[in-house]
């Protein structure tokens, strides 16, 4: 049964997380925490000049669920304004809790994570690095007053 959410991609992804440590120079910083697993992820992002990200740090310390995740964000981030990370949360979101269609676009891995809205349980923990993600660069817009 949970060989369906730990296949060989996941795995792959998990072992293969880029941006791993953290920014001396972030704009925005967010550590979240699944009460449920103990899972954690720290994002810490600087952002461009038109308010996109132009570095991108992670820190899990999660399940290989939440380090697929992990690794799939850091891999795209680069580039990306608030709205396009907000969006592909949602959609990962939509897809594990009401079963919506994988998301698309520069995000489509996170689709490896399909069988994990079987498990509620482990939703929060695969959501982590976006919920960092968006908080960070919240946190580094509201920096610079926009």
């Amino acid at each position: 049964m949970f060989g369906e959410l730990y296949h060989n991609r996941v795995l792959e992804l998990a072992a293969d997380i880029p941006h791993v440590g953290q920014l001396d120079d972030a704009q925005g910083s967010s550590l979240k925490v699944s009460r449920v697993c103990g899972s954690t992820v720290q994002v810490d992002v600087t952002l461009g000049a038109e308010g996109r990200i132009a570095a991108i740090a992670v820190d899990p310390k999660a399940c290989a669920l939440g380090q697929a995740a992990t690794s799939i964000l850091a891999r795209h981030a680069i580039g990306r304004s608030l709205a396009e990370i907000e969006a592909a949360r949602d959609a990962l979101k939509a897809m594990l809790k009401d079963g919506a269609e994988p998301p698309s676009g520069e995000f489509w891995e996170l689709r490896h994570l399909q069988p994990v809205r079987e498990y509620p349980p482990r939703h929060t923990s695969t959501l982590l690095a976006f919920e960092a993600a968006v908080e960070a660069m919240k946190q580094a817009l509201e920096k610079r007053g926009r």
